[in-house]
Order: C-alpha cells, then structure tokens, then sequence
C-alpha cells in the first residue's frame, strides 16, 4: 500500500519518503472548504506555489497537488502545478463525470489526474467516473459524511458503501488514512489499517494524526514499521481478517452518535 504524506515540511517530507513512504501531497484545495466544514475540525490547509517548489526540490518520491475544485481558476492552477514539478493532479469535491471530462480537457495529457470521491453525487456515478482516465480515486471520509448530512464519518466502511466503490475502481484506490500502530484516534488505527487492507486500498494518506504522533520518533523505524504491519495484515488467514473487519464494525458502532451498522 503506497503511502502520502501531508506536509509542506520539505526536509520532513524528504525524510519519510526516504524512509519508504511512496510520496507527499501539497494541498491547494481550500475554496469554499471554511464554509463547506464550518465547526467540523477538519483540516484545511494553505498551502502555496511556492511551497510545492520547495517539496518538489527536496525529494525524487512522487508528488501530488491537490486543486481546488473545478472552476474559472482550474487553467491556472493546473498550469501553475505542472510548471512547479508536481507528478499529478488530485481534483476534490467531484459530483459528475462531465466535471471529470472538462478538468481532463484542462489537463490535456500533461501529467496524471486522480480524483476525491467524497459527494454521494460522486460514489452514485462512480461507474461513469471509472471510464475516464483516471490515475488513482480516493473516497473522502469527511466530506461525503457531511454530504450525507452524517455524523458517522466511519459509516461508508460498514455500509457497503466503499465496497460498493471499490469493486468497480480498477485504478488505484484509496480510502481514509493512516497513522503509527498502537495509535489512532477516535478509531484504533491498525483496525482501520486492517480494514483498508481487507477492502484493497492500494495507496492512503498520512495526515495531522500520523505527524502529530511521529513527534520525537524516527521516520526511519516508524515508516518502516507501518509498512511490515500492513504487509502482516495482508498475510492474514481468513478466520483472522474476519476477526480484524468484526471488530472494527464493532468499533465504529460503538463509537459516539452511532447508529447500529451491520458489516457488508
């Protein structure tokens, strides 16, 4: 499972790629973001041209630019982050594959383009999104939670939802995000690093949670780490990985606000 990080930290970036994870993702996206997830506590970032520059000159690892989403501003920007090095594109906030084809249109074969499934407009669609060319397609957790109008931010993973998207994604797919064992928040993450291995996320993202809990460690043991601990999930025998995706229904069903939900 290819792992990105968050970060406009150059040398904290260079370091976790050097230590094993695929890449790092700069963050433009915040148009209407502070309005969309007003009182959420989610992270909205302010990131800048200048910031993808200074990643881009400190690692070889794969590096991703998440735009805004379509727009009037959409040219520029596409313009701005394949003259600054950027491998590829991440367009958030999709609810159509007409959007799809215009940004693809801007594009224009440059670099790669990979989309946020994270409206319900998108998950119903997402037959149509998967014919585009497409690099990867992430479901977004947060944002299709307050699209739904939920308060459940785990419940697309016990409701069949992501199931039902990932088994007509035959890009790269990726789903929620990762941090060390033995942490997580309000969720354990190695049930959740079970859960991504069992539904065959091939990339996620390392954000706030991962670099918080990274304070005072190592990326050169912790990175790696991670890494072993997902390739034993993936060597689970069956009667384990049903253990692994019982407790975790368990889990999210447990945790505040949550209504009962019956694993796929």
């Amino acid at each position: 499972m290819d792992l990105f990080l968050f970060t406009t930290d150059a040398a904290w970036g260079r370091d976790v790629v050097a230590a094993g994870a695929a890449g790092l993702v700069v963050d433009w996206e915040r148009r209407g973001k502070l309005h969309r997830q007003a009182g959420e506590g989610t992270q909205i970032n302010a990131d800048t041209p200048a910031d993808l520059s200074r990643v881009r000159a400190a690692t070889p690892g794969r590096l991703l630019c998440r735009i805004n989403g379509l727009g009037p501003w959409t040219a520029e920007e596409v313009a701005e982050a394949v003259d600054r090095g950027a491998d590829e594109l991440l367009l958030p906030m999709v609810r159509s594959a007409e959007e799809v084809d215009r940004a693809l249109d801007v594009v224009a074969g440059r670099i790669p383009l990979g989309i946020l499934v994270e409206t319900q407009d998108a998950v119903d669609r997402v037959g149509e999104l998967v014919r585009r060319p497409l690099a990867r397609i992430y479901v977004g957790l947060n944002d299709l939670r307050i699209d739904r109008r939920s308060t459940e931010l785990f419940r697309p993973l016990v409701d069949g939802t992501v199931d039902d998207v990932r088994a007509q994604v035959p890009m790269p797919f990726g789903v929620g995000g990762l941090t060390l064992p033995g942490h997580g928040f309000p969720l354990a993450g190695d049930l959740l690093a079970a859960e991504l291995v069992r539904i065959g996320a091939r990339f996620t993202f390392l954000r706030r949670a991962f670099t918080a809990d990274m304070a005072g460690r190592d990326p050169f043991v912790e990175v790696p780490r991670l890494l072993a601990g997902l390739d034993e999930l993936r060597r689970a025998d069956a009667e384990r990985a049903l253990e692994l995706r019982d407790a975790f229904a368990a889990a999210v069903a447990g945790l505040p606000g949550a209504q009962v939900a019956q694993p796929a």
